[in-house]
């Protein structure tokens, strides 16, 4: 057997050694992310059809959206990021994922804690914090589930064949330590038995929100780009000293941004957090342009595939980036705060950079893992339209209304059409998540029904030999 071969052979079962896990992680995903956006649909409605769920009382908008919103980063986010993670850190180690079993059961934990958590917000039980919803019992769920499934990805590092390491690990590697910190961090502060009082509580919040959606989202969904667009460009990424200069200043200047102009605390504390903002400008401009001379000139065909899903990604990454310096201003940021424009930022930031680049990721990793075609291989462009189209909708109109809303003077009325133009947004999510869901249940499907089929062989393999011999 030749090198190349045993380099296929390898591949195979480090692919082999993953599937479990992911489909245990991936599976969840979907599905929370199918429940997440049609909570958030029908949390859009309450704002132009009030009367459609007078008569629910779990179904008002400080619960549904909440729910959405977590359902959204904790179900569908974070273990979909982690199962990317896990493929990525065995594929560049060139050796078996470690403790397989590990995700296994920490997937279950995880989905189980998320379960609990939506329960408890639409029973009315949510903490009051933004993305702190979640009890306390959840969150130790979440808290345990993670670093079982770190301990996997750090050991499978650690049996690393190159001591090399790639800009992806960087990236990565500082999510694995970053969620844990920030994570228990502001639950000891604000959801334990003895919360921190006053003014401190809304700081403490600010800051787990920004770390966990602009922070947290993009050291993953930076990292998952960085691996798969030299693969599908057939190229080399294009220098690893911008990657370096992007991984240390989105570290160092992004966990201080996220303090509103207007919040009622001491003023350096804004002005801290709108000058970190303003040096945001320097990772946007160097992951722009890694991303720009990475695939410029790459004879790869789109057609809505991963690599159209990817370049998209990025791109909502990098004016998501724009939108926060542009909300941080103090010129601006005054008049946008308690507007749906942040919300709109929020959005990007999540569905249009981070879900799409993962779902790319997933679509690419899938086969090899299954080692098939996807069971519906034109509902991944299909998918592809739905998102961009319902992402554009959605921040758009978000957007739309929340500099109309705050050049009116916070007057609600001002932004009724652009909330009626988001519903159509979220539809459009919807619809390709269910797209999305479908190919990874029907493939997770067709694995166990062959399991089986292998299985009930092999215990009449046996019994047919015997017969034969007698």
């Amino acid at each position: 057997m030749n090198s190349a071969e045993n380099n296929l052979v390898c591949t195979a079962k480090i692919d082999a050694s993953c599937r479990v896990p992911l489909l245990a992680l991936f599976g969840g995903a979907a599905l929370w992310l199918v429940v997440g956006l049609l909570l958030a649909l029908l949390a859009s409605l309450t704002f132009h059809a009030p009367e459609m769920f007078a008569r629910c009382p779990f179904a008002t908008y400080g619960h549904l959206a909440p729910a959405a919103n977590d359902l959204l980063v904790y179900g569908f986010a974070i273990p979909a990021g982690l199962g990317v993670m896990l493929w990525i850190f065995a594929r560049l180690s060139h050796a078996e994922l470690v403790l397989p079993l590990v995700p296994v059961v920490a997937a279950n934990l995880w989905h189980l804690g998320v379960f609990i958590g939506v329960a408890t917000i639409l029973c009315g039980g949510s903490s009051g914090f933004t993305w702190l919803e979640f009890s306390r019992a959840s969150a130790m769920l979440l808290g345990v589930a993670f670093v079982l499934i770190a301990i996997s990805a750090v050991a499978t590092f650690g049996q690393r064949k190159e001591r090399e390491l790639y800009p992806s690990h960087w990236f990565l590697l500082a999510a694995l330590l970053w969620f844990p910190w920030i994570y228990s961090t502001s639950n000891l502060f604000l959801v334990t038995l003895w919360p921190v009082r006053g003014v401190t509580q809304a700081v403490i919040n600010w800051w787990f929100t920004n770390n966990l959606v602009f922070v947290w989202l993009a050291l993953v969904g930076v990292g998952v780009a960085f691996y798969f667009l030299p693969k599908l460009a057939g190229r080399p990424l294009h220098s690893r000293f911008y990657a370096l200069f992007a991984f240390w200043t989105l570290i160092l200047f992004g966990t201080w941004i996220g303090i509103p102009q207007g919040a009622p605390v001491p003023a350096w504390l804004p002005t801290t957090s709108a000058f970190a903002s303003l040096l945001l400008i320097l990772p946007l401009i160097a992951i722009a342009v890694i991303v720009v001379k990475t695939v410029w000139g790459a004879k790869v065909v789109c057609k809505g595939g991963p690599f159209c899903y990817l370049k998209f990604g990025m791109t909502a990454f990098i004016l998501s980036g724009l939108m926060l310096i542009a909300s941080a201003c103090p010129e601006h940021g005054r008049t946008l705060e308690f507007t749906w424009f942040g919300q709109a930022q929020t959005q990007l930031q999540i569905l249009g950079f981070f879900a799409i680049v993962i779902c790319g990721a997933i679509y690419e990793i899938l086969p090899r893992v299954m080692g098939g075609e996807l069971p519906f291989p034109k509902f991944v462009r299909l998918q592809h339209w739905c998102f961009m189209l319902g992402t554009v909708l959605l921040v758009g109109s978000l957007a739309f209304a929340g500099v109309k809303q705050g050049r009116a003077g916070y007057d609600p009325a001002a932004a009724i059409f652009g909330l009626r133009i988001c519903t159509l947004g979220w539809t459009f999510l919807l619809l390709g998540s269910l797209l999305f869901a479908a190919n990874i249940f029907v493939m997770t499907i067709k694995w166990k029904l062959a399991l089986v089929k292998t299985v009930i062989a092999y215990i009449k393999s046996p019994l047919e030999t015997s017969e034969v011999k007698s």
